[in-house]
């Protein structure tokens, strides 16, 4: 117990200690301040007839990020589709089947990385490199961009314009993504990780036999799929792959890829809206549910499986689906912020832990993205929940509510109202649909209600643009392939879309000075009132298909019954 706290702590440290200056070096990236790189970007600008001093409407805004994305999809989908006539394919994979690469295409544009295909087994150098690696680092700025318009949108004193897409998305990657990713690539190489474009190796086993073992240029794709809250492994085993996490330095590391940039993004809020206390109120809230979940799920990995009781060793918890080497702790870590931050990665298996750990694990991607999230659209999630809370407190007190001295009127709250079916939409409705049709019953691995939590499980992960999965679940067939594919565009564009517009409407209005009836947003009865409203619309949309599956399934467990 005390060796895991110890382990705990080190990483919070380490991770706050980094995300701190990250976060106001950023929000100095996005306000134009730091220009050592500006010949490169001016040449970029030059080259793509970008004019980077004209500020941009929410509206154009969207409408060139809609276009860039659009972009990257067509490029995405034919790179799949062709690999076979593509070079770097030492393997010779033919190209995707039409249904699996829509999928694929869909998953890394809008930094979901749902995998229906196993990386080692389908995809060409190619299409990992020119294709998955380079949508990681243009889906992660494309997030990142929409937080930074928000930011100044809601910063801004009447005006219309919101910044310049294309001018954030070259800095996002330029002076953020790009360096992160070449520092942890290297030092992922030191620490073992194959970066090579042979595709495998051969090697004798102890009795004697050749095996060959897949290897690629991993190291780069794992650096950027968790920088960019991506999560899609080179391997199909993803971080839980030995060549992909060889030792405990690689799992430390790339656990703190996972959240650096989502954690530092409300310190670069609270920089660039002039009001470092809302920064830290943001990630104050963010933080209580990150502890809330993380306690959750290692407190039911470390009983047990009640079952087993008296079989197993008492302290040794539950260690189906996970590695010995890093043990319940570090699975339980990697597993709420993996889900917790939208990334998506595993080093253990989701659909192995118990019921009420897998539950903690869907209710952190359920609540939309708001426990520190994906790169940027966590933080902007989060926007989103704090106009609903100051709309509710307002209706208390009969007052309307503000935020940042702007009043939040109708227009706004409608809009973020809309946000609240995104999640419903994708999980609850498609979840049925596939039930309906029978491809939800074909393609579960379990009988009884944890057969019901890998169908649940697959759709808010898709959704909530996550990508881990309980692995009992079959998604590579038609059905699920089209409609997860059409969740996840609906989780991305569903909220970027209705944030950007309150940015651009907010952005008009002007900022009225505090008087005694203002209700502070940066303190600890706004934190507690925020996380609470979080929890209670989370609650009232999920908790009876909840009860039905993991939460049915811990009792029954507890009664001695299993299915």
């Amino acid at each position: 117990m005390f060796s895991d706290l110890i382990q705990i702590l080190i990483y919070a440290a380490l991770l706050v200690g980094l995300a701190v200056p990250i976060g106001l070096y950023m929000a100095r990236v996005y306000s134009g301040e730091l220009n050592f790189l500006r010949p490169l970007e001016r040449g970029i600008f030059a080259v793509a007839g970008i004019k980077s001093d004209q500020g941009q409407h929410w509206s154009a805004y969207a409408l060139s990020l809609l276009a860039f994305n659009a972009a990257g999809f067509l490029l995405l989908f034919l790179i799949l589709k062709f690999q076979d006539l593509l070079p770097f394919n030492p393997a010779g994979f033919p190209g995707l089947p039409a249904d699996l690469a829509f999928n694929t295409t869909v998953s890394y544009i809008t930094n979901t990385n749902w995998q229906s295909y196993g990386g080692e087994s389908t995809l060409s150098n190619f299409s990992q490199m020119a294709g998955l690696t380079t949508q990681n680092f243009l889906s992660a700025a494309t997030g990142m961009a929409v937080a930074a318009a928000v930011a100044r949108g809601l910063a801004a004193r009447q005006i219309k314009a919101i910044g310049n897409f294309w001018v954030d998305m070259v800095r996002s990657t330029l002076y953020v993504l790009l360096p992160l990713a070449i520092i942890l690539a290297i030092v992922l190489v030191w620490t073992g990780v194959p970066q090579t474009l042979d595709a495998s190796v051969s090697a004798t086993t102890l009795e004697g036999a050749n095996q060959s073992i897949s290897v690629g240029p991993v190291a780069s794709q794992l650096a950027i799929k968790q920088l960019g809250t991506n999560g899609g492994g080179f391997f199909n085993a993803n971080s839980a792959h030995p060549l992909e996490n060889p030792n405990a330095l690689s799992n430390l590391l790339t656990m703190i890829g996972i959240f650096v940039v989502s954690v530092a993004f409300p310190f670069t809020f609270g920089r660039m809206v002039n009001d470092k206390r809302q920064g830290r109120a943001l990630f104050a809230a963010m933080g209580v549910m990150l502890v809330l979940g993380f306690v959750g799920i290692y407190t039911a990995e470390k009983a047990g499986n009640p079952l087993l009781a008296g079989i197993v060793q008492a302290d040794a918890g539950n260690m189906e689906g996970k590695e010995v080497r890093f043990g319940v702790v570090n699975s339980a870590l990697w597993a709420e912020a993996t889900t917790a931050a939208s990334n998506g990665s595993v080093n253990a298996m989701h659909d192995s832990f118990t019921p009420l750990g897998g539950m903690i694990a869907m209710v952190n991607m359920a609540l939309g993205e708001v426990v520190f999230g994906g790169v940027g659209v966590g933080l902007t999630g989060m926007l989103l929940m704090v106009i609903i809370t100051l709309f509710l407190a307002g209706l208390m007190v009969g007052r309307t509510p503000e935020y940042l001295g702007k009043k939040i009127e109708a227009r706004e709250v409608k809009l973020a109202a809309l946000t609240l079916m995104i999640m419903p939409l994708g999980v609850l409705v498609f979840s049925a649909l596939a039930i309906l049709v029978g491809t939800g019953q074909s393609s579960v691995q379990d009988a009884g209600p944890h057969g019901l939590s890998e169908l649940v499980y697959a759709y808010v992960s898709a959704t909530a643009n996550n990508g881990s999965a309980f692995a009992g679940f079959t998604a590579n067939v038609t059905w699920h392939n089209t409609f997860l594919g059409i969740a996840m565009l609906i989780g991305r564009y569903g909220y970027i879309i209705p944030v950007l517009a309150i940015a651009g409407s907010m952005a008009t209005k002007k900022i009225a000075p505090a008087s005694a009836g203002t209700f502070p947003t940066h303190g600890a009865l706004f934190v507690g009132l925020l996380v609470a409203s979080i929890l209670i619309v989370g609650a009232l949309t999920f908790l009876p298909v909840l009860a039905l599956g993991p939460i049915a399934e811990q009792v029954s467990l507890a009664a001695g019954q299993s299915f």
